[in-house]
């Protein structure tokens, strides 16, 4: 898919690095600068999220489990003279980094790709300093339970909300990635497992694709019945250093 040129394998272009920290913090959850900060952008290869943050000013790290995905990240870096580190690696497992090593964890949508959300938030937590934020975005459990083409009602569900395994493969849609296992998180998993992990949730908000005189069974008018997607802001708590004979070790909270 990256090497074929899919939606999410394309560059930030030239106006987004015009200002970095505008075109990827909207909201100013990230505050006036990230400069310095240290930041993990996860699960989010592809030439977008790891240059935009580095050109704001970040110490980046782009994790993608897509060695071709990171490819496109190395290129742009190169491309306009920035610096980022590139390591291929699943969501659910960063035993490669040590406790508290960032101070900002960036995580496009892509849970939806992981049977099991609550190891990824547990990775997260443990490499986040305390205080440290976690700014994430989801495929909405409704977006991913309804049908892609409009009813006489609106958009019905289809799918059960509990329910176990991948879902059922859809083409042509803009909500759906054909070629890919996707799974569907409840609230509780989401929202909840973030708090389970060690995290406040400071901030929770819905993009909005919604347009008024949208076609029928388009992104946009399925959009105005079922909010795509949730962005969440959380904060690292309880993650305390504790002094050894040997050195420091960092621990999660209890």
């Amino acid at each position: 898919m990256a090497r074929g040129g899919h939606r999410f394998a394309q560059p930030a272009k030239d106006d987004e690095f015009k200002n970095p920290l505008k075109t990827i913090d909207r909201w100013g959850w990230l505050g006036e600068s990230i400069y310095g900060k240290r930041v993990l952008c996860l699960a989010s290869g592809g030439g977008r999220q790891g240059p935009l943050y580095a050109a704001a000013g970040a110490v980046v790290t782009v994790v993608d489990i897509s060695g071709a995905q990171l490819e496109i990240d190395r290129k742009v870096a190169a491309d306009r003279g920035l610096q980022l580190r590139t390591v291929e690696a699943s969501m659910d497992d960063l035993s490669m980094f040590a406790p508290a090593d960032f101070d900002i964890v960036i995580h496009p949508v892509s849970t939806c790709y992981v049977p099991d959300v609550a190891p990824v938030f547990r990775e997260v937590a443990k490499v986040l300093c305390s205080g440290g934020l976690y700014v994430s975005q989801h495929k909405s459990p409704t977006s991913l339970q309804a049908e892609m083409k409009r009813g006489e009602s609106g958009y019905e569900l289809s799918e059960p909300y509990y329910r176990s395994g991948p879902l059922p493969e859809v083409r042509g849609s803009r909500i759906r990635e054909e070629g890919t296992l996707e799974y569907l998180h409840r609230w509780d998993q989401l929202l909840g497992g973030i708090c389970r992990a060690g995290m406040v949730i400071e901030d929770v908000v819905e993009p909005i694709h919604a347009k008024k005189d949208a076609e029928p069974n388009t992104f946009e008018d399925r959009s105005r019945f079922i909010a795509p997607y949730i962005r969440i802001k959380a904060r690292r708590v309880g993650q305390e250093k504790t002094r050894t004979e040997e050195g420091s070790l960092w621990l999660p909270g209890s």
